[in-house]
């Protein structure tokens, strides 16, 4: 039978990519280490990092040392030939970041944006991404995508925010358009939630799981889906928007859009977590130092976990009924200010309220988890159309 047309090319662009991603993952390796890690010939791997090499996707990083014999030349993934930004916005200010291709940060830039109008938002975000930038060293020609983060989600249908009317500036129905045109580079537009599930699912607990849910309570209360390894969005972008979710132990909100509430927010929100510890005697000024104060505190401090454990139950069990996911994720400030203990109490108690028993754990990715789920979306995609280039005649 005769062979497939295109087949060596096939298989070289297969080698390379599978040789990139071990660079990416162990580090510099020297063409020996590449060859047995990879399966290929000495020959092979030579060709191979050639053509990497000369595609600048390769470079050398020095020679091994400390072993009998002469040293090996070590190749490391050329991080500096592309560049990703992330920016995770909320009403007080846009957080922005830059990364090489291998994933380290190289510049960071927050603006603050208090008290701000609905005007501008577009040169805010510009000047945040030119923040960073500037902080790196870096020009904007060197700049491969941007992923942002919001609250709520984008209508696909419409383009307009919606979920999310506490973020002025952010609903207009061109504002994709203008500030995918401002940027000047692929942008993507993702909730925040969501992209703190990305990040569990690229280098936290969720690395296995293809079905799981993340609940994050800050501010505000919110969850994301992923299904099948893959972010549910739902039909307008308010997958996960949780809470909206009607539960028992609150008052039946209606208009919920117009009124930005609903009874999960309602029932374990910043502010009624806050008046809770209030009501048990504790002198907190945020939700998360009340949570804090309570592992400390015998007593009225135990009330205030169990009865948030309790609250959180009721919504996590709604949740489970639909998804039935295999593990749960808790996120957030004032969620994880809890730790192991509220971790515990909340198993415990979804456990008499639902039938399936997923796993409950605490967010393996704690520092600006929104930030480095955006970094991982926009790597992830950049790292494919960079890699791509190796297959290239000009590689052969």
């Amino acid at each position: 039978m005769a062979g497939t047309p295109g087949t060596p090319r096939l298989l070289r662009a297969m080698n390379d990519r599978a040789a990139l991603d071990l660079l990416l993952e162990q580090g510099p390796l020297s063409r020996t280490a590449l060859g047995t890690l990879t399966g290929l010939s000495k020959p092979t791997a030579s060709q191979l990092l050639g053509r990497l090499e000369t595609v600048g996707l390769v470079r050398l990083s020095g020679t091994s040392a400390g072993r009998p014999g002469p040293n090996a030349q070590l190749y490391e993934i050329n991080a500096g030939i592309a560049h990703v930004a992330a920016l995770d916005v909320n009403p007080a200010r846009i957080l922005a970041a830059i990364a090489d291709l291998r994933g380290t940060v190289v510049g960071r830039f927050e603006l603050p944006t208090p008290g701000r109008n609905a005007r501008g938002t577009v040169e805010r975000v510009v000047k945040a991404i030119h923040g960073a930038l500037g902080e790196a060293g870096l020009a904007e020609d060197q700049l491969r995508r941007v992923v942002i983060g919001t609250p709520g989600g984008f209508d696909p249908t419409t383009g307009r925010l919606r979920y999310a009317t506490h973020l002025p500036g952010w609903h207009s129905p061109r504002l994709l358009e203008d500030l995918a045109a401002a940027i000047g580079v692929p942008l993507e537009v993702e909730n925040d939630v969501n992209l703190a599930a990305v990040a569990e699912q690229r280098i936290g607990h969720a690395r296995d799981s293809g079905n799981f849910v993340l609940l994050w309570g800050e501010e505000g209360i919110g969850a994301a889906v992923v299904i099948g390894g893959r972010l549910h969005r739902g039909a307008t972008g308010g997958a996960g928007e949780v809470a909206f979710l009607p539960l028992p132990g609150t008052p039946l909100v209606r208009n919920v859009g117009r009124n930005n509430a609903g009874g999960f927010q309602e029932l374990a929100g910043a502010e009624p977590i806050l008046a809770l510890a209030h009501d048990h005697g504790l002198r907190a000024t945020t939700a998360e130092d009340a949570i804090t104060q309570a592992l400390h505190l015998r007593g009225p401090g135990d009330s205030v976990l169990s009865e948030f454990a309790h609250r959180l139950a009721v919504g996590l069990a709604a949740i489970v009924a639909v998804v039935d996911p295999e593990l749960i994720v808790l996120a957030g400030g004032v969620i994880t200010a809890g730790g192991e203990r509220l971790r515990g109490l909340i198993q415990e108690e979804l456990a008499e309220l639902a039938v399936p028993r997923p796993r409950l754990l605490l967010t393996a990715v704690t520092d600006d988890p929104v930030l480095t789920g955006a970094l991982q979306s926009a790597l992830s995609t950049t790292r494919d159309e960079v890699f791509d280039t190796a297959g290239t005649p000009a590689a052969e």
